[in-house]
Protein backbone atom coordinates (compact mmCIF):
# COMPACT_ATOMS: atom_id res chain seq x y z
CA UNK A 1 0.00 0.00 0.00
CA UNK A 2 2.76 2.47 0.93
CA UNK A 3 4.57 1.91 -2.34
CA UNK A 4 1.40 2.26 -4.45
CA UNK A 5 0.51 5.58 -2.83
CA UNK A 6 4.11 6.79 -3.08
CA UNK A 7 4.36 5.88 -6.77
CA UNK A 8 1.01 7.54 -7.51
CA UNK A 9 2.09 10.80 -5.95
CA UNK A 10 5.47 10.83 -7.64
CA UNK A 11 3.91 10.05 -11.02
CA UNK A 12 1.41 12.86 -10.49
CA UNK A 13 4.26 15.26 -9.84
CA UNK A 14 6.15 14.06 -12.90
CA UNK A 15 3.12 14.46 -15.16
CA UNK A 16 2.48 17.96 -13.87
CA UNK A 17 6.11 18.95 -14.37
CA UNK A 18 6.14 17.61 -17.93
CA UNK A 19 2.99 19.56 -18.75
CA UNK A 20 4.27 22.94 -17.62
CA UNK A 21 7.20 24.94 -16.23
CA UNK A 22 9.60 23.63 -13.55
CA UNK A 23 7.69 22.59 -10.42
CA UNK A 24 9.18 24.97 -7.88
CA UNK A 25 5.68 25.31 -6.40
CA UNK A 26 5.12 21.72 -5.32
CA UNK A 27 1.67 22.38 -3.91
CA UNK A 28 0.02 22.84 -7.30
CA UNK A 29 -1.62 19.42 -7.12
CA UNK A 30 -3.84 17.87 -4.41
CA UNK A 31 -1.64 14.79 -3.95
CA UNK A 32 1.38 16.88 -2.97
CA UNK A 33 -0.78 18.98 -0.66
CA UNK A 34 -2.01 15.79 0.99
CA UNK A 35 1.59 15.01 1.98
CA UNK A 36 2.12 18.44 3.50
CA UNK A 37 -0.69 18.71 6.07
CA UNK A 38 0.26 20.29 9.42
CA UNK A 39 1.10 18.07 12.38
CA UNK A 40 1.49 19.24 15.96
CA UNK A 41 5.17 18.88 16.89
CA UNK A 42 6.09 16.39 19.58
CA UNK A 43 9.01 14.66 21.26
CA UNK A 44 9.71 11.23 19.77
CA UNK A 45 12.42 9.99 22.10
CA UNK A 46 15.39 11.44 23.96
CA UNK A 47 16.42 14.70 22.28
CA UNK A 48 14.64 13.93 18.98
CA UNK A 49 11.48 15.88 18.12
CA UNK A 50 9.13 15.69 15.18
CA UNK A 51 8.66 19.04 13.39
CA UNK A 52 7.56 17.92 9.91
CA UNK A 53 4.28 17.48 8.03
CA UNK A 54 2.01 14.45 8.00
CA UNK A 55 4.00 12.54 5.35
CA UNK A 56 7.07 14.63 4.54
CA UNK A 57 9.22 14.38 7.62
CA UNK A 58 11.57 16.76 9.40
CA UNK A 59 13.32 16.11 12.70
CA UNK A 60 14.73 18.46 15.32
CA UNK A 61 17.64 17.11 17.38
CA UNK A 62 18.36 19.32 20.36
CA UNK A 63 21.62 19.79 22.27
CA UNK A 64 22.88 22.22 24.93
CA UNK A 65 25.06 23.92 22.29
CA UNK A 66 22.44 24.35 19.58
CA UNK A 67 20.21 22.19 17.45
CA UNK A 68 20.18 20.10 14.28
CA UNK A 69 17.36 19.86 11.72
CA UNK A 70 17.17 16.90 9.37
CA UNK A 71 15.31 17.63 6.10
CA UNK A 72 13.43 20.69 4.94
CA UNK A 73 10.37 19.24 3.21
CA UNK A 74 8.82 21.09 0.27
CA UNK A 75 9.50 24.80 -0.05
CA UNK A 76 6.00 25.20 1.40
CA UNK A 77 6.87 22.98 4.38
CA UNK A 78 9.59 25.28 5.71
CA UNK A 79 7.22 27.74 7.43
CA UNK A 80 5.55 24.78 9.18
CA UNK A 81 8.92 23.50 10.34
CA UNK A 82 9.92 26.92 11.65
CA UNK A 83 6.61 27.32 13.47
CA UNK A 84 6.86 23.83 14.94
CA UNK A 85 10.35 24.45 16.30
CA UNK A 86 9.08 27.56 18.04
CA UNK A 87 5.91 25.83 19.32
CA UNK A 88 8.20 23.41 21.14
CA UNK A 89 9.86 26.34 22.89
CA UNK A 90 13.09 26.40 20.88
CA UNK A 91 14.57 29.32 18.97
CA UNK A 92 15.33 29.30 15.26
CA UNK A 93 18.58 31.13 15.98
CA UNK A 94 19.72 28.11 17.99
CA UNK A 95 19.54 25.79 14.97
CA UNK A 96 23.20 25.41 14.00
CA UNK A 97 23.18 22.52 11.52
CA UNK A 98 20.90 21.46 8.67
CA UNK A 99 21.10 17.93 7.26
CA UNK A 100 19.49 16.43 4.18
CA UNK A 101 18.51 12.86 3.40
CA UNK A 102 18.30 13.40 -0.35
CA UNK A 103 17.97 16.14 -2.93
CA UNK A 104 14.38 15.73 -4.09
CA UNK A 105 12.03 18.69 -3.88
CA UNK A 106 9.90 17.12 -1.12
CA UNK A 107 12.90 16.85 1.23
CA UNK A 108 15.24 19.62 0.07
CA UNK A 109 12.75 22.23 -1.12
CA UNK A 110 12.61 24.03 2.23
CA UNK A 111 16.33 24.04 2.99
CA UNK A 112 17.06 27.42 1.41
CA UNK A 113 14.36 29.07 3.55
CA UNK A 114 15.52 27.28 6.70
CA UNK A 115 19.14 28.20 6.03
CA UNK A 116 18.20 31.85 5.63
CA UNK A 117 16.00 31.89 8.73
CA UNK A 118 18.48 30.13 11.02
CA UNK A 119 21.88 30.93 9.49
CA UNK A 120 22.70 27.26 10.12
CA UNK A 121 25.39 25.37 8.22
CA UNK A 122 24.09 22.89 5.67
CA UNK A 123 25.81 19.51 5.62
CA UNK A 124 25.07 17.15 2.73
CA UNK A 125 26.54 14.26 0.78
CA UNK A 126 28.96 14.94 -2.03
CA UNK A 127 26.74 12.92 -4.37
CA UNK A 128 23.68 15.13 -3.90
CA UNK A 129 25.47 18.47 -3.47
CA UNK A 130 25.27 19.42 -7.17
CA UNK A 131 21.48 18.89 -7.12
CA UNK A 132 21.13 21.06 -4.01
CA UNK A 133 23.23 23.83 -5.51
CA UNK A 134 21.25 23.77 -8.77
CA UNK A 135 17.83 23.39 -7.15
CA UNK A 136 17.21 19.88 -8.46
CA UNK A 137 18.31 20.59 -12.03
CA UNK A 138 20.38 17.78 -13.51
CA UNK A 139 18.74 14.92 -11.61
CA UNK A 140 19.57 11.60 -13.29
CA UNK A 141 15.85 10.82 -13.73
CA UNK A 142 13.82 14.02 -13.36
CA UNK A 143 16.44 16.06 -15.28
CA UNK A 144 15.21 19.63 -14.66
CA UNK A 145 11.51 18.92 -14.28
CA UNK A 146 11.13 18.96 -10.48
CA UNK A 147 13.09 21.93 -9.21
CA UNK A 148 13.27 23.75 -5.88
CA UNK A 149 15.03 26.80 -4.41
CA UNK A 150 18.78 26.17 -4.73
CA UNK A 151 20.92 25.99 -1.62
CA UNK A 152 24.68 25.58 -1.26
CA UNK A 153 26.05 23.07 1.27
CA UNK A 154 28.70 24.37 3.66
CA UNK A 155 30.24 20.94 4.17
CA UNK A 156 30.31 17.82 1.98
CA UNK A 157 30.10 14.42 3.62
CA UNK A 158 31.39 11.00 2.68
CA UNK A 159 30.31 7.59 3.91
CA UNK A 160 30.96 7.06 7.62
CA UNK A 161 31.72 10.67 8.44
CA UNK A 162 30.04 12.30 11.41
CA UNK A 163 28.34 15.51 12.47
CA UNK A 164 28.68 16.38 16.15
CA UNK A 165 27.11 19.12 18.23
CA UNK A 166 26.65 19.50 21.98
CA UNK A 167 27.42 15.88 22.83
CA UNK A 168 25.24 14.39 20.05
CA UNK A 169 26.86 12.67 17.08
CA UNK A 170 25.16 11.58 13.87
CA UNK A 171 26.88 9.26 11.42
CA UNK A 172 26.26 9.45 7.68
CA UNK A 173 25.68 6.18 5.81
CA UNK A 174 25.57 6.52 2.04
CA UNK A 175 22.56 4.55 0.80
CA UNK A 176 22.38 5.53 -2.88
CA UNK A 177 19.98 4.38 -5.56
CA UNK A 178 16.94 6.59 -4.98
CA UNK A 179 19.40 9.46 -5.55
CA UNK A 180 23.13 9.23 -6.14
CA UNK A 181 23.86 10.76 -2.73
CA UNK A 182 20.97 9.40 -0.69
CA UNK A 183 22.12 9.45 2.94
CA UNK A 184 20.73 7.61 5.94
CA UNK A 185 21.76 8.78 9.39
CA UNK A 186 22.29 7.03 12.71
CA UNK A 187 22.68 8.24 16.29
CA UNK A 188 22.10 7.06 19.85
CA UNK A 189 19.69 8.52 22.38
CA UNK A 190 19.29 8.01 26.09
CA UNK A 191 15.81 7.08 27.26
CA UNK A 192 14.90 5.79 30.72
CA UNK A 193 18.55 5.07 31.47
CA UNK A 194 19.10 3.03 28.30
CA UNK A 195 20.93 3.83 25.08
CA UNK A 196 18.83 3.35 21.96
CA UNK A 197 20.11 3.12 18.39
CA UNK A 198 18.22 5.39 15.99
CA UNK A 199 18.19 5.05 12.20
CA UNK A 200 16.87 7.76 9.88
CA UNK A 201 16.40 6.01 6.52
CA UNK A 202 16.77 8.10 3.36
CA UNK A 203 14.62 6.18 0.83
CA UNK A 204 14.87 2.83 -0.92
CA UNK A 205 11.98 3.11 -3.38
CA UNK A 206 12.54 2.41 -7.07
CA UNK A 207 10.45 5.10 -8.72
CA UNK A 208 8.35 4.29 -11.80
CA UNK A 209 10.55 4.82 -14.83
CA UNK A 210 13.87 4.16 -13.05
CA UNK A 211 16.03 2.07 -15.38
CA UNK A 212 18.09 -0.50 -13.51
CA UNK A 213 19.89 -1.70 -16.65
CA UNK A 214 21.48 0.40 -19.36
CA UNK A 215 20.99 3.62 -17.42
CA UNK A 216 23.47 5.98 -19.06
CA UNK A 217 22.71 8.73 -16.53
CA UNK A 218 23.38 6.40 -13.58
CA UNK A 219 25.19 3.26 -14.79
CA UNK A 220 25.73 1.72 -11.33
CA UNK A 221 22.19 2.26 -10.04
CA UNK A 222 21.37 -1.44 -9.55
CA UNK A 223 24.64 -2.09 -7.75
CA UNK A 224 24.05 0.92 -5.53
CA UNK A 225 20.57 -0.25 -4.53
CA UNK A 226 21.92 -3.73 -3.73
CA UNK A 227 24.68 -2.27 -1.56
CA UNK A 228 22.19 0.04 0.16
CA UNK A 229 20.09 -2.91 1.32
CA UNK A 230 23.23 -4.62 2.65
CA UNK A 231 24.21 -1.42 4.48
CA UNK A 232 20.81 -0.98 6.10
CA UNK A 233 20.51 -4.65 7.07
CA UNK A 234 23.78 -4.37 8.99
CA UNK A 235 22.75 -1.34 11.07
CA UNK A 236 21.64 -1.79 14.68
CA UNK A 237 18.25 -0.16 15.15
CA UNK A 238 15.88 0.32 18.07
CA UNK A 239 14.10 3.42 16.74
CA UNK A 240 13.21 3.51 13.03
CA UNK A 241 12.57 6.92 11.43
CA UNK A 242 12.66 7.94 7.78
CA UNK A 243 12.08 10.60 5.14
CA UNK A 244 8.41 9.60 4.73
CA UNK A 245 6.07 9.12 7.65
CA UNK A 246 4.32 6.16 6.08
CA UNK A 247 7.61 4.23 5.96
CA UNK A 248 7.64 3.94 9.77
CA UNK A 249 3.91 4.30 10.60
CA UNK A 250 4.31 7.84 11.92
CA UNK A 251 0.62 8.57 12.44
CA UNK A 252 -0.14 5.29 14.19
CA UNK A 253 2.85 5.61 16.51
CA UNK A 254 2.16 9.29 17.21
CA UNK A 255 -1.37 8.43 18.34
CA UNK A 256 -0.07 5.57 20.48
CA UNK A 257 2.49 7.89 22.09
CA UNK A 258 -0.27 10.37 22.93
CA UNK A 259 -2.06 7.53 24.71
CA UNK A 260 0.68 7.55 27.33
CA UNK A 261 1.43 3.84 27.55
CA UNK A 262 4.36 2.42 29.45
CA UNK A 263 6.33 1.66 26.28
CA UNK A 264 7.41 4.16 23.65
CA UNK A 265 5.86 2.93 20.36
CA UNK A 266 8.77 4.35 18.38
CA UNK A 267 11.03 1.73 19.97
CA UNK A 268 10.21 -0.84 17.34
CA UNK A 269 13.27 -2.64 15.92
CA UNK A 270 11.22 -5.26 14.09
CA UNK A 271 9.50 -2.65 11.92
CA UNK A 272 12.90 -1.59 10.60
CA UNK A 273 13.91 -5.14 9.71
CA UNK A 274 10.54 -5.74 8.07
CA UNK A 275 10.83 -2.52 6.09
CA UNK A 276 14.27 -3.38 4.72
CA UNK A 277 13.25 -6.91 3.75
CA UNK A 278 9.99 -5.77 2.16
CA UNK A 279 11.59 -3.10 -0.01
CA UNK A 280 14.53 -5.31 -0.93
CA UNK A 281 12.05 -7.90 -2.18
CA UNK A 282 10.34 -5.21 -4.27
CA UNK A 283 13.69 -4.12 -5.68
CA UNK A 284 14.58 -7.72 -6.54
CA UNK A 285 11.22 -8.18 -8.27
CA UNK A 286 11.68 -5.01 -10.33
CA UNK A 287 15.23 -6.03 -11.20
CA UNK A 288 13.94 -9.40 -12.42
CA UNK A 289 11.13 -7.76 -14.39
CA UNK A 290 13.46 -5.35 -16.16
CA UNK A 291 15.97 -8.11 -16.87
CA UNK A 292 13.27 -10.20 -18.53
CA UNK A 293 11.51 -7.29 -20.26
CA UNK A 294 13.93 -4.38 -20.75
CA UNK A 295 12.25 -0.95 -20.78
CA UNK A 296 11.82 0.61 -24.22
CA UNK A 297 13.48 3.92 -25.00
Amino acid sequence: MIARVFFKLVLTGVLISWAGPPAINAQADPDSRSWNQPVEPFRIIGNIYYVGANEITSFLITTPQGHIVLDGGFAETAPQIEANIQKLGFHLSDVKVLLNSHAHLDHAGGLAELKGATQAKLVASEGDAPLLEHGGQGDFFFKSRLTFPPVKPDRLLHDGETVSLGGTTLTAHLTPGHTKGCTSWTMNVEEAGRSRAVVFVCSVTVLPGYRLFGNTSYPQIAQDYAQTFRTLAALPCDVFLASHGSFFNLEEKREALKGGGANNPFIDPQSFRDFVKRFEARFDAELKRQRETPPKD
